[in-house]
């Protein structure tokens, strides 16, 4: 069974930057993929970047284009979210998900939920104005 465990969250003025870490434990899998989520009260639960492990193919939400950045350590089994220029609609939850998306078709279906197995508790990021 694979455990992920996030980090890095935390307060922080808009503007700001943190820095997620999502750490994999137990056996892996073959075409892994990570992605970010995060929710918050009221608002649905949205997909902000997405991984393949292997291929360093990558994707993101438009909501964070350009300010987030997805990466990964492989000797640490880690994959991070770097969030840069932090807005109080980044206020979220965010948590760490992993799947073994079709390589083919994670391009249409990486924002959905259902399509990864093993998820992280998350990480708290508060920005405020």
């Amino acid at each position: 069974q694979v455990q992920l465990k996030e980090s890095g969250g935390g307060a922080v003025q808009a503007g700001g930057s943190l820095k997620l870490s999502c750490v994999a434990s137990g056996p892996s899998f073959r075409r892994e993929s990570i992605a970010w989520f995060r929710e918050a009260p009221g608002k649905e639960r949205e997909a902000v970047a997405f991984i393949y492990v292997d291929e360093g193919i990558t994707y993101y939400a438009d909501s964070v284009k350009g300010r987030f950045t997805i990466s990964q350590e492989k000797a640490k089994n880690t994959v991070y979210l770097q969030m840069n220029s932090l807005k109080p609609d980044d206020t979220a939850m965010y948590r760490c998900a992993a799947g073994n998306l079709d390589i083919a078709l994670a391009w249409r279906k990486w924002r959905v939920a259902y399509e990864y197995n093993f998820w992280g508790q998350g990480t708290q990021v508060t920005v405020s104005s």
